[in-house]
């Protein structure tokens, strides 16, 4: 039994997909497939059952996972070990969507490369409602959650700092004028916001519910940035976090409408496995991030 073949076996008892564990491990399918059946061969025992297009663990592979995650925490705390007294080396693999990691990152990246300038950072970008999954298919060691407040049985989530969304529009809008806003002043309006299955849309939907305003209409889009310069060239009203928007606005590119939110509490989340081993190099990330993002929340107070 190698230890490649326990990796391999768990990557895809995680994600329950060749494919998708080929991918992450950088192998071809083929070579997953073998492994697997090296392993079933040498345990004389079924690990997969194939249901059609499924892959689902038998209950000898379910035992099997729990001694395998064990074996490889196992091995990674005894590398921290033999180098307990060295600089920091390995590599990490972090995810987040593009919000986060253009306005949350990078200087959270900035400080952990100033300590621990041997750590090799792996940076993923990921769809908001693809983040959990990495974590789960081993494929992120943390990921950054931009989303409602978050539970989950499997996943060591902490939410960092909150996170607050307006509608923004271009100064010359008509909106910009009113002290206040009802339901009624925007009909007609278009709104420019992210594909349906993001939580941003899963959120706007929530305020305008089906039936309150049969009259507006909606662009969508996958990316912010898109969303923010159209909003800037007067096509309709963006729905963003002011983390987005926070430079356009101090240029006079964009103005938040006077609109009130109900019961929208966002934060930027911090996740990890919850029976994933935590590395020296996991802990300092970590740690990092706590630092910035408080720093953030603090600036942003005064």
């Amino acid at each position: 039994m190698e230890l490649r073949q326990l990796k391999t076996f768990n990557t895809v008892a995680t994600t329950l997909n060749f494919s998708r564990a080929a991918e992450a491990l950088n192998y071809v399918p083929s070579n997953v497939t073998m492994q697997i059946k090296a392993l079933e061969e040498e345990l004389d025992v079924r690990l997969f059952d194939r249901l059609g297009k499924h892959l689902v663990l038998t209950t000898a592979g379910k035992r099997f996972l729990t001694h395998v995650q064990e074996v490889l925490n196992k091995l990674d705390e005894a590398r921290s070990v033999v180098h307990d007294n060295e600089i920091l080396s390995g590599t990490l693999t972090i995810s987040a969507n593009e919000v986060v990691c253009a306005y949350r990152l990078p200087d959270i990246f900035k400080l952990f490369r100033s300590r621990h300038p041997g750590v090799r950072l792996i940076f993923r970008s990921v769809p908001n409602q693809q983040l959990k999954q990495t974590l789960f298919e081993g494929t992120s060691d943390v990921t950054f959650i931009l989303d409602e407040p978050i539970q989950s049985t499997g996943l060591a989530v902490e939410p960092l700092t909150e996170e607050t969304f307006r509608f923004f529009v271009a100064p010359d809008h008509p909106l910009t004028k009113q002290t206040a806003l009802q339901l009624d002043d925007f009909h007609g309006e278009v709104f420019l916001i992210n594909e349906k299955g993001c939580p941003y849309r899963t959120m706007f939907d929530r305020t305008f519910k089906k039936g309150d305003i049969d009259s507006i209409s909606s662009l969508e889009f996958q990316s912010a940035e898109a969303i923010k310069k159209c909003a800037i060239s007067g096509i309709g009203i963006a729905f963003l976090p002011e983390i987005v928007t926070a430079v356009e606005v101090e240029r006079g590119e964009l103005v938040a409408l006077p609109w009130q939110f109900q019961n929208l509490e966002v934060y930027t989340h911090m996740a990890w496995h919850k029976d994933k081993w935590l590395s020296p190099i996991i802990l300092s990330f970590i740690e990092a991030a706590r630092e910035v993002l408080a720093l953030t929340e603090d600036n942003m107070s005064k």
